[in-house]
């Protein structure tokens, strides 16, 4: 067997190895609520459950999402199970009923307490139920995806300045309660927000590639070219009054390297090659900044920096996810070996200092040393199986069909 072979099975293996034994594992043993159904809404890094929590759309449509992929790649009847578990509480219970769309958090019980329509939290089930699609076939969970869109359309997208708006109201009517969480500006339109339509509308233009969703996809790109990135620095400007005025001057090197690869998969999907090139170019600035201001030597991914230079030193469990595929993204674009060394490099930190391997799955985060920190929950309406599940199911994914460019000399072992 070559090197290549040799290098290729080996970290197939690794990945492999994290998915299904650590962080599937992890969701399947630990996270299904058995009281009230569906997945519970809080449980501390000592495996310590909050029953009071309340459950959020986040949460349940990141486990639905990663675990249709996983059955879908698989085939493992409990990853079907699970997303099964997963599509039931989200039609269940997060449905709104009279006005459609869905809710962004419930009651431990499953009753609504923040009704509110978050374009982020419609875009994820849009993401996920498609991905359900592909995996099980269910045209139930098609049709409620491109439900989802045409509401986003008719209620979220702004005709004169182009882009979504964040939020609106239960009834889709206008709100000033725009924000995801309480780190986040209370603006119009966000970075993020966009990121995750553009990801669930990709997902959804596999499965159902009609003109109107080429038409809106293709916006979006090229809204995120046009408004989001910063054609100086190549990083994500964050947040927008409705006009797209920046309204911070904050850099978050893990959306950069997790927007660079996204990016380009929705251009791969969308299938126009005069825009490919462009967001490919774009992409690969994305992670040549992400790589030379954000990266350690150690591998690990810093959180965030503005003009002044890095604000947030810790080391969060999903950048580190996503430097993984953004950087092995770039490589397999460039060839250029310094991309896949980072790759490796991600992943090697991961390893070393994300996963907990007293209490499973990964640390929220560490310090810039290396060392777990404090206060953060294992599970939590932001801490799901999507970045780190997702990076292991790309990668294998990748390293499987795409190795095509590497070379043995690029291999270090």
């Amino acid at each position: 067997m070559s090197k290549l072979a040799d290098w290729r099975n080996n970290w197939i293996a690794e990945i492999e190895q994290e998915l299904q034994n650590n962080i599937l594992s992890f969701w399947m043993t630990h996270t299904p609520d058995e009281e009230n159904g569906g997945f519970l809404g809080e449980i501390a890094q000592d495996l310590q459950i909050n029953r009071h929590a309340d459950k959020s759309l986040v949460l349940h449509t990141r486990i639905l999402w990663t675990f249709a992929s996983a059955y879908r790649i698989y085939k493992d009847e409990r990853y079907h199970a699970t997303a099964e578990r997963a599509y039931q509480y989200l039609t269940g219970h997060f449905i709104d009923q009279k006005h459609g769309g869905l809710f962004w958090m419930v009651s431990p019980r499953g009753e609504p307490t923040e009704d509110k329509k978050q374009v982020y939290g419609q875009a994820f089930m849009i993401y996920a139920l498609s991905e359900y699609y592909r995996a099980s076939g269910k045209h139930e969970a098609l049709n409620l995806a491109i439900e989802l869109f045409r509401l986003l359309e008719k209620h979220s997208y702004d005709p004169v300045n182009k882009g979504y708006v964040e939020a609106l109201a239960r009834d889709w009517s206008p709100t000033d309660n725009l924000s995801l969480s309480g780190k986040d500006l209370n603006e119009k339109k966000s970075m993020n927000t966009h990121l995750h339509v553009l990801e669930g509308y990709t997902n959804l233009f596999r499965v159902w590639p009609s003109a109107e969703l080429h038409s809106s996809l293709k916006g979006l790109i090229e809204v995120t070219l046009e408004h989001i990135i910063d054609q100086n620095t190549a990083h994500f400007k964050l947040f927008f009054d409705e006009e797209w005025m920046n309204k911070s001057g904050h850099i978050s090197y893990g959306h950069d390297i997790e927007g660079s690869w996204l990016l380009v998969e929705a251009a791969e999907a969308l299938g126009e090659e005069e825009l490919l090139l462009k967001v490919k170019r774009t992409a690969i600035r994305m992670a040549e900044a992400a790589l030379n201001e954000g990266v350690d030597p150690d591998g690990g991914m810093l959180n965030e920096a503005d003009s002044t230079g890095l604000i947030d030193t810790d080391k969060d469990w999903w950048p580190q996810a996503e430097a993984v595929v953004g950087f092995y993204n770039a490589y397999q674009m460039t060839g250029d070996p310094k991309y896949l060394e980072a790759s490796q490099a991600s992943w090697n930190f991961i390893r070393r200092y994300i996963v907990d391997k007293d209490n499973g799955e990964w640390y929220w985060s560490v310090t810039r040393d290396g060392v777990p920190t404090e206060g953060h929950a294992k599970v939590s309406a932001w801490k799901c199986p999507y970045h780190n599940g997702r990076a292991c199911l790309e990668m294998t994914q990748r390293l499987g069909r795409h190795t095509d460019n590497v070379q043995e000399d690029d291999i270090h072992e």
